[in-house]
């Protein structure tokens, strides 16, 4: 599998572009076109992919619809690719007002998907019915599984304190207001004591030397409050993954490149399939690559879907593949050296799927 890989990714490069990428290769770092896990211990390679920010809304158009096609658009992206990932993350916001046919469209899109489907929800799944739709199509917001050698945590970041009760809101009232960017009257995302305390207990059953891979739809830290990029625990979350070497946390909800380093944890930001968001106008990390704006007419410039190569180290090469754009690659090398937002990113050619 390995060499197919290799065959796989050479095929069609120039001889300069050749040279370049067996040269990054020696330096270690890995610029396959998948997410391949490999443990300090010498685990059993594997891949992984994301779609992630759908953002569906059921219309007349039904599969027609913009947000629709680019959900449809990411499947068959990921679907392309060769080998296959062992799964697939979808990392939260599949509807864009929690309605049951919404969440029903979606996953009717997502079971086009040739590898097993692993789920995330949003606060745009959530907020509607407070989660009973999403459990049942999906079930539990909150686990974890081990695959390989690596232990893989999902959270349910989003919840936030009770603000709708008094005064009384309808439950679209209060869908409605968490689907703002700009929610003046809301309560910041947390992942809460009850989640904290699962993940102290989940984590404390591996050896501290697993690479752990956690997925929130919200950022692990705190980016920017008045568009709710902030995750209230952060600081409590991070020290109960502090006490593990080789974290990476991916999170959606903030649709762009973005990319933090606390401590020794990386978090990657990824992209969404609907539409991108601006940066936030201060607090955006130093670490971070940012993307050139958006053109506004063009539905696909900003989007799209990503992969990461998690390193023999255990640390991750975090990899955006946006949509009419050349793909942007942020090294944990470059990370570990403050370097992320201070040089262009590398700029991946060739076949890369």
């Amino acid at each position: 599998m390995r060499k197919q890989r290799e065959e796989n990714f050479f095929a069609g490069l120039t001889r300069r572009e050749f040279i370049k990428c067996t040269a990054i290769s020696v330096a270690g770092l890995a610029l396959g076109p998948s997410l391949t896990i490999r443990t300090s211990e010498a685990g059993e390679p594997f891949t992984f992919a994301y779609i992630s920010d759908a953002h569906l809304l059921v219309t007349d158009q039904g599969k027609e619809h913009r947000f629709a096609r680019s959900l449809i658009k990411a499947v068959k992206d990921v679907n392309a690719m060769a080998p296959q990932p062992d799964f697939v993350l979808f990392g939260g916001d599949l509807a864009q007002l929690g309605k049951p046919d919404e969440l029903a469209l979606g996953k009717e899109i997502l079971a086009d998907l040739k590898a097993p489907v692993k789920m995330m929800v949003g606060e745009h799944d959530w907020y509607l019915d407070m989660g009973d739709k999403w459990r049942e199509l999906f079930g539990k917001p909150t686990y974890s599984f081990d695959h390989k050698g690596v232990h893989f945590v999902v959270l349910n970041s989003v919840i936030v304190e009770d603000y709708w009760t008094s005064p009384k809101m309808t439950p679209m009232q209060r869908m409605l207001a968490m689907a703002q960017l700009d929610n003046p009257d809301g309560r910041p995302f947390t992942v809460g004591r009850e989640q904290r305390e699962w993940l102290a207990a989940d984590l404390s059953k591996i050896d501290r030397l697993t690479p752990v891979v956690v997925f929130s739809h919200s950022p692990l830290y705190k980016l920017y409050k008045n568009w709710n990029f902030w995750t209230d625990d952060a600081e409590e979350v991070q020290q109960i993954l502090g006490g593990h070497e080789k974290v990476t946390v991916i999170h959606g909800h903030t649709h762009q490149v973005l990319t933090n380093r606390v401590k020794d944890i990386s978090i990657h930001g990824v992209l969404s399939t609907a539409w991108p968001w601006p940066y936030a106008p201060k607090g955006t990390p130093v670490y971070t690559s940012k993307m050139f704006r958006s053109d506004p007419f063009n539905n696909f410039d900003g989007c799209g879907w990503g992969y990461v190569n998690v390193l023999p180290s255990g640390q991750a090469d975090k990899t955006y593949m946006l949509w009419d754009r050349n793909p942007m690659a942020v090294t944990y090398n470059r990370l570990k050296s403050k370097e992320a937002g201070m040089a262009p990113p590398e700029r991946l050619s060739g076949p890369h799927y």
